[in-house]
């Protein structure tokens, strides 16, 4: 049998060319040797949301990328995390056996905790407690993981560890799939492409939208002149091109350092090569867009596909944990 692929994301609306080379590319490749499992995770996103206003509609325009993108729902499970309840049940249960001192030393919590100290809440502890239980409740063989997520797993991986010493053998350790997450720096060359720095192209966006975001882009900061030649080794703008130019980089990188094209120009080719790149996309996406109730078929379908898998489990969790009699 094919191995299971778990992967989650926080619904933040429409996705941008960071979110496709950095994860979405990647999960409509894996699809096509796992059995995969993805998962727009509405809980999680509750811990540091202020408000909920927008929360359904992100949840509409990410399954739209998704989908758009080549996420097949025949071929893979997709659904929202909180259409699937049986995963709070577990992440009750897991918290039973979790330290609370491994929770509180996770750098990711100390973080969150000192960009909102007003909002220090419980499920910002527990949140490594409810990744796992995403994780475990399906089983999981894989999880797709840059190296730097290697310490998130790993407390997945000790949790396991801790239920099947205390309870008897029952879920899999589940292994990092190791996928080369490239970081793409947004449009202002500072920090990684984001919307809180509002520095991003969404994929969803028009040839016109495209080529105007582009425009405000920093490019070459030691370039002052059309005339003068450039660094492309340091400039972000060129490294979109690996991405979107692939088959003009070399020519594009040579005209640069010759001043035989300028940063107009190098932002212009750019736009044509990222709307070259995702007109495609954006076709399909339109034609998603236009029947709303068809995408939440697909959401109710991936959660009760879902919930099947995370119904055995739960039964099984709650039998070795003495919760209900043996049959």
């Amino acid at each position: 049998m094919k191995q299971r692929v778990f992967s989650g994301a926080r619904p933040t609306g429409r996705q941008h060319i960071g979110n496709y080379i950095g994860a979405i590319e990647n999960y409509v490749k894996l699809q096509e040797k796992y059995n995969c499992v993805y998962c727009i995770v509405d809980i999680h996103a509750l811990t540091t949301l202020e408000s909920t206003s927008e929360l359904q509609q992100n949840i509409f325009e990410m399954t739209l990328d998704w989908l758009a993108a080549g996420i097949d729902p025949k071929k893979s499970i997709v659904f929202v995390q909180s259409h699937v309840p049986e995963v709070t049940e577990l992440f009750t249960f897991l918290g039973m056996v979790t330290p609370l001192g491994w929770l509180l030393r996770v750098p990711t919590f100390k973080e969150k905790a000192r960009m909102q100290p007003q909002n220090v809440n419980y499920g910002l502890v527990g949140y490594p407690v409810l990744m796992a239980a995403d994780i475990m409740l399906y089983k999981t063989d894989l999880v797709p993981v840059g190296e730097d997520q290697l310490p998130h797993l790993e407390m997945t991986r000790e949790i396991v560890r801790r239920f099947n010493f205390l309870f008897g053998d029952t879920f899999p350790e589940p292994k990092a799939k190791l996928t080369n997450y490239p970081m793409v720096l947004g449009l202002n060359g500072a920090q990684k492409m984001g919307k809180s720095y509002n520095n991003h192209i969404e994929l969803a966006a028009t040839p016109a939208e495209t080529l105007e975001k582009i425009k405000t882009a920093v490019t070459d900061p030691a370039r002052q002149r059309r005339n003068d030649k450039g660094h492309p080794d340091v400039c972000n703008i060129f490294s979109l091109h690996k991405f979107f130019n692939v088959d003009r980089v070399q020519e594009i990188e040579v005209e640069c350092k010759a001043a035989g094209i300028g940063c107009v120009d190098c932002k212009k080719l750019l736009a044509d090569g990222i709307n070259r790149a995702l007109h495609g996309f954006r076709e399909r996406r339109i034609a998603l867009a236009k029947d709303p109730d068809h995408i939440y078929d697909i959401l109710s379908d991936g959660a009760g596909r879902a919930q099947a898998i995370a119904k055995e489990t739960i039964m099984e969790v709650k039998t070795k944990m003495g919760l209900i009699r043996h049959a």
